[in-house]
């Protein structure tokens, strides 16, 4: 038999029997509408031949429309009653055995996947998104593809380009690892509760080869996070402290990576910020 999918009133059911309570603070605003969940793993381009992660399932709503395609799932769930009930969730609906396999942890302290997934599929609350996306890819480099849903806000940082005005580190360091983009926008009538916030689905494909070594990365993200502390600040004041301690000497490394000393830092690629870090 092929998977069903969880309707509204049934997650709400589930929900009681669990006697959970959405709450703000694990941003467990449950989807309710099947296209949705429908539209999020398309976006994924989820086959039957993939693996996936998924990162905060809840009551299953994503993860059957993950597993309706024939993939596997590996599905991190930090709230132990959701952990707990998804296996039983996943049987109710007709998902082969062994096709999902349930991690009960907080996903920014999770170090090992089975399997190997190389698709992320989640919807992350806001206080803890853009950690967790950078957790993952920074923890698992056979992660090659994914779609988020988030709050608006965070998926247009994301996914913004230099010099716009959402552009700040999360942006950088997110392209560090390879391409985003915005990917569809998400009627708050489909979750349960209704947020009071917008939610999009941004995508990303990780490069093919690595941008540099950890060390670089740690270093790159050190100048990152100087040079978005004084947004307005140019470059060789907001980055003296990282880069020799003084204004000039910081302008004569900035020179040397072939960076202008008077930009701001939210002009800067992240090819740019690599440069400077290998200096």
């Amino acid at each position: 038999m092929p998977v069903s999918l969880l309707g509204a009133a049934e997650i709400r059911r589930l929900a009681a029997d669990l006697d959970v309570t959405p709450t703000k603070k694990l941003g467990q605003n449950f989807v309710v509408d099947a296209n949705t969940v429908r539209k999020i793993v398309q976006a994924a381009r989820v086959t039957a031949s993939d693996r996936v992660v998924e990162i905060g399932p809840g009551l299953g709503s994503l993860t059957l429309a993950i597993l309706e395609t024939g993939a596997s799932v590996v599905a991190v769930e930090i709230d132990h009653r959701l952990a707990e009930r998804l296996p039983a969730t996943a049987v109710a609906h007709d998902v082969p055995e062994g096709r999902l396999t349930v991690i009960d942890a907080d996903a920014l302290r999770v170090d090992a996947l089975p399997g190997e997934p190389e698709v992320l599929v989640a919807n992350l609350p806001y206080n803890v998104s853009v950690p967790v996306l950078l957790h993952f890819l920074e923890t698992f480099p056979y992660l090659r593809r994914g779609v988020v849903m988030v709050q608006a806000e965070v998926g247009e940082r994301l996914a913004a380009p230099p010099g716009s005005k959402v552009y700040g580190a999360p942006s950088v360091k997110a392209a560090w690892y390879g391409s985003w983009r915005l990917a569809g926008t998400v009627s708050r009538q489909v979750f349960w509760p209704v947020p009071n916030v917008d939610s999009v689905l941004v995508a990303f494909d990780r490069d093919a080869d690595p941008r540099g070594t950890e060390e670089h990365r740690l270093r790159t993200f050190e100048i990152v996070d100087a040079a978005f502390q004084q947004r307005r600040k140019m470059l060789r004041q907001a980055l003296a402290g990282v880069l020799g301690g003084t204004a000039a000497e910081a302008s004569a490394r900035l020179e040397a990576a072939g960076v202008d000393p008077t930009l701001r830092g939210e002009q800067l690629t992240v090819e740019d910020y690599a440069r400077i870090a290998a200096v």
